[in-house]
């Protein structure tokens, strides 16, 4: 099963890093390869909504409960759709110094194998790229310090 675990440190609030990950109907804003988002259900702390992901012709739609809590955690559990199994998770911790340390994890499993073996192939760049949209959205909503806080460390686990 597909695993990835990343830190980064980021020169932003741990508030502004969850509110701007608990924001998931402005995701088809910025996320690569989502076309809509529609919300079920939306409290303080839990979410349950529909994303449709497309992909070189392929489209799909997922499922999830998203569970927040602020300032410290999104969780994001899987319901329906293509998958066997998703979960992602993202804790967002103070640096002390006006920054903060953001933990990522995310895991996956495709109800078809051959999908999941594709996919695979794929995981890292894709993740790179989702990754790298957030951070690209938190400069455009909070500004671009250039504070030299962009250090990362990344596991990986196939």
């Amino acid at each position: 099963m597909p695993r990835h675990e990343e830190t980064r440190h980021l020169p932003y609030t741990p508030e502004q890093m969850f509110d701007l990950v608990a924001d998931v109907q402005r995701y088809e804003e910025f996320l690569p390869w989502v076309s809509a988002i529609r919300v079920r259900s939306n409290s303080e702390t839990e979410m349950i909504a529909d994303m449709v992901v497309g992909f070189k012709g392929l489209r799909e739609t997922f499922t999830s409960k998203v569970v927040k809590k602020h300032p410290q955690e999104v969780r994001v559990d899987y319901l329906d759709g293509p998958l066997k199994h998703l979960h992602n998770l993202w804790h967002f911790r103070s640096d002390g110094q006006g920054g903060v340390l953001v933990d990522f994890e995310v895991e996956f499993a495709f109800k078809n194998r051959i999908f999941e073996a594709l996919a695979g192939q794929v995981f890292d760049s894709a993740l790179r790229k989702m990754i790298g949209a957030f951070e690209t959205r938190a400069a455009a909503l909070y500004g671009a310090e250039d504070s030299g806080i962009n250090s990362s460390s990344a596991h990986n686990a196939a």
